[in-house]
Formats: C-alpha cells, sequence, structure tokens
C-alpha cells in the first residue's frame, strides 16, 4: 500500500451536496483492477474513478472507472470531476483549451464551454451512439413493466447506447418522470434513462432520471452519459433545441444541472464541479 492523492468532487452543481459526487484517485499508477474495484465499492458512490497515464500519445491523462458493481468505458459525471481533479492537480494539457481524456471508448474531448450567461462550464464533446434507434418489442414491453406505465404513457423507447448500453424512454411531462415508481426487479439488464420536458417558460426545459440496478446503483443522482446520449438522439429527432438545461436528481434530494449546447457537428455536455475534499488515501 502507498499515499496516493485523493479528492472528491460534486458535479453538475455549483452548490455543494447538490449534484453527483464522485471519488477519485489522482495517483492511482500501479493499482490493479481487483484494488480500484474494491476500493469503489468502499466508497459506495455512483462512480469512483482512478486518473493514469496515457498509453495513446494524443491523449492528456487515461481514466478508469468503477461503480459499485463494476467498470464502465464512459460515464459523464466521471469525465467532468476527472478533468477538473487532473487540472487542478497541476495537469497541463498538450493542447491549449482543449483536454483528451483516454477511457474505454477511446478519446474524449473535454474543454470550457462559455454560455450565454458568460458563465464558464468544463464541457464533453457527447460521444456518437453506438447503437440507436427503436428498442425490441421484448425490451419495450419490459421497459413498461419497470416504469410500471400502460403503452399510451410512453411516447418513445430508443437505444440511445454510448458505452454504457443506455435505453430511453420519453414522457409526456416532467411531472410524469418525477411520479414514477420503478420497479427495479423487472429492470434486470437493462440501464433505463427517463425524460420529460417541463412546460414552455421553464427555468429548465426537461426532467431526466437514470436507473441502473444491475451495476449498485438503483438510481443516479445526476448523469452525464445518459444525457450525452440524449441529446444526440433528441437533436436528431427535433425534439429539443440546440441548448437546453436539464434537471436531474429531485427525487434524491438533489439539483442537478446539465447545460446542453450544440456548436457546429459537436454537442457538448457540460456543468460545474463543486471541490469538496482534498487530501490522501493509502491504497
Amino acid at each position: 500500500m502507498q499515499t496516493r492523492r485523493f479528492a472528491q468532487v460534486d458535479v453538475f452543481t455549483a452548490m455543494p451536496l447538490l449534484g453527483n459526487p464522485l471519488a477519485v484517485v489522482i495517483d492511482a499508477e500501479g493499482l490493479s483492477d481487483a484494488a480500484m474495484a474494491s476500493f469503489a465499492r468502499w466508497t459506495n458512490l455512483s462512480e469512483t474513478t482512478f486518473l493514469l497515464p496515457p498509453t495513446d500519445p494524443q491523449a492528456d491523462y487515461r481514466v478508469r472507472i468503477f461503480t459499485p458493481g463494476g467498470e464502465l468505458p464512459f460515464a459523464g459525471h466521471p469525465t467532468l470531476g476527472s478533468a477538473h481533479c487532473w487540472l487542478a492537480a497541476g495537469g497541463v494539457p498538450r493542447n491549449k483549451g482543449e483536454l483528451l481524456q483516454q477511457c474505454g471508448i477511446g478519446l474524449v474531448r473535454i474543454k470550457r464551454v462559455v454560455e450565454r450567461s458568460g458563465k464558464e462550464r468544463l464541457a464533453f464533446a457527447a460521444p456518437p451512439l453506438r447503437r440507436g434507434g427503436p428498442v425490441s418489442a421484448a425490451l419495450h414491453e419490459q421497459v413498461l413493466r419497470s416504469l410500471r406505465l400502460a403503452a399510451e404513457e410512453v411516447l418513445d423507447v430508443v437505444w440511445v447506447d454510448n458505452g454504457p448500453p443506455w435505453i430511453a424512454a420519453r414522457l409526456k411531462s416532467a411531472e410524469a418522470v418525477l411520479a414514477l415508481t420503478p420497479d427495479f426487479n423487472a429492470m434486470a439488464g437493462i440501464e433505463l434513462g427517463v425524460i420529460g420536458a417541463y412546460p414552455s417558460g421553464s427555468k429548465q426545459q426537461f426532467e431526466v432520471r437514470a436507473f441502473v440496478p444491475g451495476m449498485g446503483v438503483p438510481e443516479d443522482p445526476v448523469t452525464g452519459s445518459l444525457n450525452a446520449g440524449l441529446a444526440l438522439w433528441m437533436l436528431e429527432a427535433g425534439l429539443c433545441s440546440d441548448n437546453y438545461v436539464v434537471a436531474q436528481g429531485k427525487m434524491l434530494g438533489r439539483a442537478g444541472r446539465i447545460h446542453v449546447q450544440r456548436s457546429g457537428a459537436d454537442v457538448w455536455i457540460g456543468g460545474d464541479v463543486t471541490p469538496m475534499v482534498n487530501g490522501e488515501v493509502r491504497l
């Protein structure tokens, strides 16, 4: 065991305790897969990340992402939180103004995006969907059972797989999303995100909830990868504007905010990162 730099941050919030917490082991070189998995189970957060030297010569750093139930090839709030911690620990990007993160799906671009208000936030470029389009009839029926909804209450059920194999269900309203009482037993084997729109003129345009019981995360507080997949699907389908804000986490006592912005060919998924804990861990 050795002493390693450690941080914990709150992602997708500018106010402490209202986003999705992330544990980050900054000096993770030399840790075994088993040690990483064990530490992620111990933190019991939705994700714990481990920063490593890149093996791709283009990348600035490499990250491995673990839930209590296993490793993920990509995830959104770990991407923003890990980038923040890498920079705070003295990391200098190879290319000024943009980071390249190496993870299980390859290289992910990260930069600071300036919102219309002038606020700067870290944002990652949404990776392309590995799988899209409607799900099979059997999966559609499983989604209805999992959400305890009738067919007429669900507008769409589609793949938005961008590494994590997300299935997205679109409901008629944000209110309907917040009213869900899922059946997690029926949800076995699927990772399910649900989205519904707020009335016109609201501060946020959509409410999202994410359910991943098979990975030890019955409901995730705020989910960047899901929102990235949702953004690509909804923009292509004409279901949203080029700039919008998502609320997520209300049913868990959180107030996460995800800022989506299309710029040319890229869709950027942004959010605030709030430092919470800095120190050391023996691993």
